[in-house]
């Protein structure tokens, strides 16, 4: 049965309706508390747009976070100027040391959704509907978007190889199958929030994930979303170099 508390920023869902159309609602209901999740690091390019265009998807009840890694230009303030909370980190702690301040924010400040996202550009707000869904009608505590279903072929030749090595160690080490082991936009609804523990700082927090999944037994569901890849983003991502360094630590854990 579908719960009577709604997605701040986001209507009732009908499976028949556009999910590319996001509109606000107002209606005198109690109202999902959502946060949105955005670690940056050095992203000043971009930031700005990225905020705003999540701000442009979701009501005025939900909040954006943008941790801000340690950037050393001024991801901070013109995240901030754009409408976002921000949290700076004095250092760089990487990647999973961000999204581990966010969803602690989440836990604390008692959210009831919680969706990370990609500073870079490289993902759509009008997907927030869509991640959303399955958590709307207590089908799953974590969605994933997947970048697979729609996007494979505009996805990089050497970030599809670093990605299928990603899966399948994610199915051996957790028995998990997933198709999308390393996208950045995730949702979880306040199991989700309150279960996961993130302890890895670097890039091996992508496949943390699973493992905290594992641990708890959270539901789990995938679906397709857009990837835009514009020369800025592709030049964000990860070297071969670390994406095989991340793989040799994730190996080491079985023998610990």
């Amino acid at each position: 049965m579908v719960s009577e508390k709604r997605l701040s920023g986001l209507r009732p869902i009908s499976r028949e309706c556009n999910l590319a159309k996001i509109t606000k609602i107002h209606e005198k209901r109690e109202i999902m508390k959502l946060l949105i999740v955005i670690p940056a690091f050095n992203e000043e390019r971009v930031i700005a747009d990225t905020v705003r265009g999540v701000k442009s998807v979701i009501s005025k009840e939900s909040q954006i976070l943008v941790v801000d890694d340690g950037s050393n230009d001024f991801t901070g303030e013109l995240a901030k100027k754009a409408g976002a909370i921000v949290l700076r980190h004095p250092i760089n702690r990487g990647l999973g040391g961000a999204l581990g301040t966010g969803l602690y924010w989440a836990k604390v400040k008692d959210f009831d959704l919680c969706v990370t996202f990609d500073a870079d550009g490289q993902h759509d707000p009008s997907d927030l509907k869509k991640v959303l869904q399955p958590l709307y009608y207590n089908e799953a505590d974590v969605v994933i978007g997947t970048r697979t279903k729609t996007g494979w072929k505009e996805i990089p030749r050497d970030r599809k190889i670093i990605l299928a090595v990603s899966n399948w160690l994610t199915w051996w080490l957790f028995g998990i199958k997933t198709s999308d082991s390393l996208s950045g936009f995730r949702a979880f609804n306040r199991r989700g929030i309150e279960k996961i523990q993130l302890r890895t700082d670097r890039m091996e927090v992508s496949n943390e994930f699973f493992s905290e999944i594992k641990r708890h037994r959270l539901r789990l569901a995938e679906v397709p979303i857009r990837v835009i890849y514009t020369n800025y983003s592709r030049s964000k991502g990860q070297r071969n170099s670390n994406a095989f360094s991340v793989g040799v630590k994730l190996v080491l854990r079985l023998f610990r």
